[in-house]
């Protein structure tokens, strides 16, 4: 098998490691390889946070810091970035980061197993922060990845607040940025004849997809990742697309954002949200940040899991996927309808020399009322029972436009067709809402599993259409978060 060196920045110095399995992630490196034993390994899918590290790469001048789980994360995948494990914060003369202070000075560990993933959490937003003051909700969404069973959280929260009152800790980010550079300037050898394949072009992304149709691709590899550490899954190529500079980037059109399929969720929903701003609880619910930044929403598409929650969005505002390949000396594209991307559970119409490449996304419009509403047991970090996306365009009181996509009810997300139907035309009124909510009940019929029963993702279904009608017409106690606790027993509605 021939590997590519891994190469990234730690501690003041170039690491590079040889003969690097392709499918070894990143957190048996460290512990096995590097014996960085503070980074835990909890769940092994992303879930708890344990094993989270802080990676940064450079993004023009500065430094972009992302939080991610290293149990699912392959480690070629940060070749040539900068990496921070829990034993890197401390300083030589042994006093700690203001990250690790504050959760001393807290109180925010009691077993301990889950105190390094959250210190690195801690560490990536005190890193993004930049000496400014941290809000309870910065801190909370900065958490959303990491679970702990003792503490409450309160501490924890808490020292993530009071970091900042801290002596502070600097990183040399102009030293740093010269090493990234000289670790970009280092001969890589042939992709082609490499193991891990990690392209820096489109061109060469499709023209090694065309040499290579039966390696596997990866773009954030958070279900990958899985494959790996549930599956046991080994793999002899893997194609990474997430190095591609022409598909990290969002590019804005007067009447869509097109969002290259190896931007990561975090900047995939930053985007989406700056257009809407009403999805941005839905992009904090979609995963823990951990996830979201290592995640790609190209990747979450081209997966097409029955589960995943873009999908009912991207179908409900009416998004097209563009697909391309390499045709002898030409590129090749087509473009679809994202509904239109699968034929079954986990397949889909690309051949296999083809790659999703874009994500089109139509603008918002005066006219358009459009939600999207996820449930699952828990508030964040979890996968859906059921995910309803809603986009209708009411002009006069009338519905002229409807596009609803769902997931968690078939084998692939879906549109609901026939429940769009009972709306178009439709005076937008609770009589037309009722008739839909039939219409949906009736449209799809979902299995039961261990997140939901099919008759209650029905029930839940219709139920959401409603809630969406009632906050169409201004009703704002359409969730538990409206009711204010007044005492023992009592709410205020």
């Amino acid at each position: 098998m021939n590997t590519k060196p891994l190469r990234f920045f730690r501690r003041g110095e170039i690491v590079t490691l040889p003969d690097v399995d392709p499918s070894r992630t990143l957190l048996e490196v460290l512990r096995e390889d590097l014996h960085c034993t503070g980074t835990k390994e909890g769940c092994g899918e992303g879930d708890c946070g344990a094993c989270t590290v802080v990676v940064a790469e450079a993004h023009g001048d500065l430094l972009k810091y992302s939080a991610i789980n290293s149990c699912i994360r392959l480690a070629h995948s940060i070749d040539g970035m900068a990496l921070w494990t829990v034993e890197d914060l401390t300083e030589a003369d042994g006093s700690l980061h203001p990250a690790q202070q504050a959760m001393v000075d807290c109180h925010g560990s009691q077993c301990g197993f889950c105190t390094p993933g959250f210190v690195m959490s801690l560490f990536g937003l005190y890193q993004t922060a930049q000496g400014a003051a941290i809000s309870r909700a910065q801190a909370q969404a900065a958490l959303s990845g990491n679970l702990c069973r003792c503490t409450g959280y309160r501490p924890i929260v808490d020292a993530a607040q009071a970091m900042q009152a801290l002596p502070p800790a600097q990183v040399n980010e102009a030293e740093m940025l010269l090493n990234l550079e000289r670790i970009a300037h280092i001969p890589r050898g042939l992709e082609a004849n490499s193991s891990y394949m990690s392209p820096r072009t489109l061109a060469d992304l499709l023209a090694l997809r065309a040499r290579h149709p039966a390696a596997q691709l990866v773009a954030g590899c958070t279900d990958v990742g899985l494959w790996v550490t549930k599956m046991h899954q080994q793999f002899a190529k893997v194609l990474d697309v997430t190095q591609v500079a022409e598909l990290r980037r969002v590019e804005d059109y007067p009447h869509h954002i097109a969002i290259g399929a190896a931007v990561t969720l975090t900047d995939a929903f930053a985007a989406l949200v700056a257009d809407r701003p009403h999805l941005a609880e839905f992009a904090h619910r979609f995963a823990g940040l951990p996830v979201r930044n290592s995640g790609t929403l190209g990747g979450n598409v081209a997966n097409g899991s029955p589960i995943g929650d873009s999908m009912p969005l991207l179908i409900a505002l009416g998004a097209n996927v563009v697909l391309m390949r390499q045709s002898g000396e030409h590129i090749a594209h087509r473009e679809l309808a994202l509904e239109d991307l699968y034929t079954g559970y986990r397949t889909n119409v690309m051949a296999k020399d083809e790659v999703l490449a874009w994500i089109k996304v139509p603008k918002a419009t005066s006219t358009e009322r459009s939600r999207v509403y996820k449930i699952s047991k828990r508030f964040e970090d979890d996968i859906s029972a059921v995910c309803l996306g809603l986009n209708l365009h009411v002009e006069q009181g009338t519905v002229r436009k409807a596009s609803i996509g769902v997931g968690g009810v078939a084998a692939t997300p879906v549109r609901a067709r026939k429940t769009e139907a009972a709306l178009i035309g439709k005076p937008w009124t609770q009589t037309t809402v009722d008739q839909a909510m039939r219409t949906l009940r009736a449209e799809f019929a979902p299995i039961s599993d261990m997140r939901a029963s099919g008759a209650y993702r029905n029930t839940v279904l219709c139920n959401l259409l409603q809630r969406f009608w009632l906050e169409s017409q201004g009703g704002t106690l359409t969730d538990l978060r409206q009711l204010a606790p007044t005492g023992a027993g009592e709410v205020t509605v």
